[in-house]
């Protein structure tokens, strides 16, 4: 096949990296993994992998096992953060044909991928952290403990703060977008059948979801704020703050948050997309090219698309770059496109006029109980779309 006799290094062991190196490994390609944490496992946190997410999954085989460990989702319930009921209503089981759209634990999605990397073929080297890349004249990498060395072909998968990035497109500056937000997981004491709730009020919004086998809830708050916390997503905080934050919220809300024990916060930085996806032989997946902000739930849909769109370049073109220029050329615009949507996403939830937000909810449930495929239909151009298919990948359009 077509450049699988090189070796291809991936930094990084999260969604990207890994669906990569299994892409990689199906292939029968030389693949190697460098994590630089000690084990391949991920914190508790879940994820939405809508149909063009699934897509990606089923083509590398791993289909039934996400649907086996994941929760299929209903639909999405929009409510206000104080009056009971749903404000607006869209069914998901209508969204994306019949492919699905499926709650899962993160590390669930983890596990599933790196067990079939493995079992494909592909290393996974643990403690690896990635110093520095160089591309100055030829590729070199240096590792925090290790000599440097010269990767035939260079996987950045390394996430927002990506070391492969500024060697491909310079040192770039996200801004804070006065905004933080918190995630834990709890007991499903609501009883949540498999639906996600998204309270809305005003300048903050929580978003609930079940995972697993339906008995724990994945939870999300998102406020704005002046006083910015850092980017990353392991960083503890007191529940304490996270109530105080949403204590005017309603009952059920607080019935959520009075089950936190162990909360994350993380601050909301806004990143451009990578004017440039590849370097020599270097080449950015994921976050590390296009991170999105946590509005649309596509992150994880985002880098499953990468990694299917890398793989598919890779085995139609003999040449390195034109492999880079047809992945890059495919992805671009419709990354771009995905993150404006989420970028413009927050306001919808965070209206602070009363008058305004009664107002926008009552727009809202109208069209949802009269013109429900008008709020479905809007979703099409997301959930729809099918990187498995695309005429570029394919080579049925050039």
């Amino acid at each position: 096949m077509p450049r699988m006799s090189q070796n291809f290094t991936v930094a990084g062991g999260g969604i990207a990296g890994l669906a990569v190196a299994l892409g990689l490994a199906r292939q029968d390609a030389c693949v190697t993994v460098l994590e630089q944490a000690e084990a391949i496992k991920e914190v508790g946190a879940g994820l939405q992998i809508s149909p063009n997410g699934l897509r990606v999954l089923e083509s590398l085989g791993v289909g039934d096992a996400i649907r086996a460990c994941g929760v299929q989702a209903k639909a999405v319930e929009l409510r206000d953060y104080r009056r009971s009921g749903v404000v607006a209503q869209i069914r998901l089981r209508h969204t994306g044909g019949e492919t699905g759209y499926y709650f899962v634990h993160r590390a669930d999605l983890i596990e599933v991928l790196a067990s079939a990397a493995r079992a494909a073929g592909a290393k996974v080297r643990l403690l690896q952290k990635v110093d520095s890349v160089s591309l100055n004249t030829a590729l070199n990498m240096k590792m925090q403990c290790g000599p440097e060395f010269q990767p035939e072909v260079l996987i950045g998968a390394d996430g927002v703060r990506s070391v492969v990035r500024p060697a491909i497109n310079g040192a770039e500056a996200p801004f804070f977008t006065g905004q933080v937000a918190w995630r834990a997981i709890v007991p499903n004491v609501l009883k949540q059948p498999a639906v996600v709730r998204v309270y809305m009020g005003p300048k903050r919004h929580l978003v609930v979801y079940p995972l697993r086998d339906g008995s724990i809830l994945n939870v999300v708050a998102v406020k704005e704020r002046s006083q910015w916390a850092a980017e990353g997503w392991s960083q503890p905080d007191d529940p304490s703050n996270l109530r105080a934050s949403f204590h005017d919220f309603g009952p059920d809300v607080q019935e959520l948050l009075a089950q936190i024990q162990d909360v994350h916060v993380w601050g909301l930085f806004r990143h451009p997309v990578a004017e440039k996806w590849h370097k020599g032989a270097a080449v950015l997946v994921g976050d590390a090219a296009h991170p999105t902000l946590p509005f649309l739930a596509q992150g994880a849909n985002m880098a499953l698309e990468d990694a299917y769109a890398l793989n598919a370049a890779f085995a139609r073109h003999q040449d390195l770059q034109s492999a880079f220029d047809t992945y890059q050329l495919v992805r671009h615009d419709r990354a771009s496109r995905v993150i404006e949507a989420a970028n413009g996403n927050a306001w919808k939830y965070h209206l602070s006029s009363a008058p305004l937000r009664f107002g926008a909810h009552l727009g809202m449930g109208l069209v949802s109980r009269f013109a429900p495929q008008k709020l479905v239909g809007s979703f099409d151009w997301l959930y729809g779309y099918d990187i498995t298919s695309d005429p570029l990948l394919t080579g049925s359009g050039v």
